[in-house]
């Protein structure tokens, strides 16, 4: 009997997908967005804020910096094809502020006049200058004053002859004030756009006293009619300054003697004697700077003597710190030593102490009078440590080795235990001694790992202000030297001295010429150096 085919199942039509609604589709941004979001409109908003104090002083290459660095930074982190610039983009920016940015603006100093008398603007150096010849003149009635603010800093407002007020600042001379009130002790109570500060807060805040007494409001745009000062916060006078300025002539007129200064292009008001006014204002120099360094003869000699000692100093404690380290290493080393676990741990106590610290201890050990140095090793004899140049300068490097040798000490010691065991032991089965082993096997293997890190000590010691600075303060001075510079003075702390941060006259423009010499100083030596120990690499 044939058998029937099953009947076929008509397909049936599949119903389309079912759309999911708009809401539910749309999830929005993710937190890692709106977290980028924040992070993006905190940038923003430094950049603007940077961007605004820059126009404020007219640093038009700093606000251009500012504007392409915020501009290059959002389109990174909001475009999709720029994705390895995402993570490189930060580096780079901190490479670009802490190290190109610093360089070049003390190369930038490097050729001005910046420093004492040589600060500000010429505007700012005329307005110090008058005020240094200030006066109260002859006749001038004593005005009511009282003390005011607003959100651009302190002012003045007085009551004049004619019974208004007129308030102003520092920057704004003075203006009248109609709708301003009078108390019953004459002085002003109320300013519009001013909060007048009470009598009692100007006698009980001795900061704000200072800020009052040293402050001066034009009584009109022309800087030689004079300014507003008080003595006591509640009445004022007109003082001017016997030194008058022209504009158009460039000069200042010093009323009393009738000597003209002069502005030259020194930055300096210059009379026909050639006396200067104290106070000048920066300007380009040129490669003076760089030319006095060496033309100068009481600075050429200072310096002179200041290098020489920087490059022994440097050498001196890198050779001696790494040969002790190395011959610690070595001896403690051998396993026939017992203890030798301990014994390392004291040998390195003193690369976990404090620089600063350890360099005012010996430098209370080392003092003459009291100083253990003397009582213990040279039986109570006053030798001066710190006074003669040639034994400051070997106490000094007795510290820096101090200092410095544990660090070669853990250096060496694992360099040595990872020398191939074999290549010594056929050295010896050859009949070479420990000598011959250690001169032509171990020391240049160690010399192959451990020259990078040679010519960077030398870099380390070459600038170390820490020692230096704490332990003698660069003392004994050299005789004759301009800026206090002394006998254990290297060239960092030379320039630390002649930049005037210590105290007494600062010259920024010098010290920034010479921290440029020494900059390119220690980058050829570094650059030779790496290149030399390219030949050490034949060892391996």
């Amino acid at each position: 009997m044939p058998t029937q085919a099953p009947p076929t199942q008509a397909a049936t039509p599949q119903a389309p997908p079912r759309q999911e609604s708009h809401a539910r589709s749309f999830r929005g941004p993710g937190w890692g967005f709106l977290t980028k979001l924040v992070l993006m409109a905190l940038i923003n908003a430094f950049g603007v804020m940077t961007a605004i104090a820059a126009w404020r002083v007219e640093s038009w290459i700093v606000l251009g910096a500012i504007v392409v660095l915020v501009g290059i930074a959002d389109w990174v982190y909001f475009t999709r094809r720029a994705l390895p610039l995402k993570y490189i983009l930060p580096g780079l920016v901190f490479l670009l502020v802490f190290q190109v940015f610093i360089f070049g603006y003390t190369a930038y100093i490097a050729f001005t006049n910046y420093g004492s008398g040589h600060i500000g603007s010429q505007e700012q150096a005329v307005e110090a200058t008058l005020i240094q010849g200030e006066r109260r003149v002859e006749g001038s009635p004593t005005y009511p004053l009282a003390v005011v603010e607003n959100p651009a800093g302190l002012g003045f407002a007085i009551v004049d002859e004619d019974g208004e007020v007129q308030v102003g600042s520092e920057t704004t001379p003075l203006s009248a004030a109609p709708d301003a009130e009078i108390g019953t002790s004459g002085a002003p109570t109320a300013v519009p756009g001013w909060t007048v500060i009470p009598r009692a807060t100007v006698l009980s805040d001795t900061a704000l006293q200072g800020q009052i007494a040293a402050l001066r409001v034009p009584v009109s745009d022309d800087p030689n009619d004079g300014s507003v000062r008080t003595r006591d916060g509640s009445s004022g006078a007109v003082y001017q300054s016997t030194l008058v300025w022209d504009a158009e002539a460039q000069t200042i007129t010093d009323t009393t003697t009738g000597t003209v200064y002069t502005a030259t292009d020194r930055g300096s008001f210059v009379s026909d004697d050639g006396t200067a006014l104290p106070t000048g204002w920066y300007v380009n120099v040129g490669f003076d700077n760089f030319i006095r360094l060496f033309t100068d003869p009481g600075l050429a000699k200072a310096l002179g003597s200041v290098t020489v000692w920087t490059f022994a100093f440097a050498i001196l404690s890198v050779v001696l710190s790494f040969g002790l380290g190395l011959g610690l290493a070595v001896v403690y080393n051998d396993p026939r030593v017992r203890g030798r676990r301990w014994l390392r741990a004291l040998f390195i106590l003193p690369y976990a102490f404090p620089a600063f610290m350890a360099a005012l201890l010996f430098r209370g050990m080392f003092n003459a009078e009291f100083g253990v140095i003397n009582d213990m090793f040279f039986f109570g004899q006053q030798i001066n440590w710190l006074g003669d140049p040639w034994l400051s300068r070997a106490a000094v490097i007795f510290v820096n080795v101090w200092l410095s040798y544990p660090y070669w000490f853990l250096v060496c010691t694992g360099a040595l235990q990872s020398l191939p065991g074999d290549t010594l032991e056929a050295a010896e089965i050859d009949g070479a001694n420990k000598w011959q082993r250690f001169r032509t096997i171990v020391l240049p293997l160690l010399l192959v790992s451990t020259a990078p890190l040679l010519i960077a000590s030398f870099a380390v010691a070459f600038n170390n202000f820490t020692v230096i600075y704490t332990f003698n303060n660069g003392g004994p001075a050299i005789p004759g030297a301009p800026y206090a510079l002394g006998s254990t003075d290297i060239l960092v702390s030379a320039i630390y001295d002649v930049s005037g941060v210590s105290g007494g006259a600062s010259d920024y423009g010098l010290a920034s010429a010479l921290s440029i010499i020494a900059f390119i100083v220690v980058g050829v030596i570094s650059a030779l150096s790496f290149r030399q120990t390219r030949k050490l690499e034949e060892y391996q």
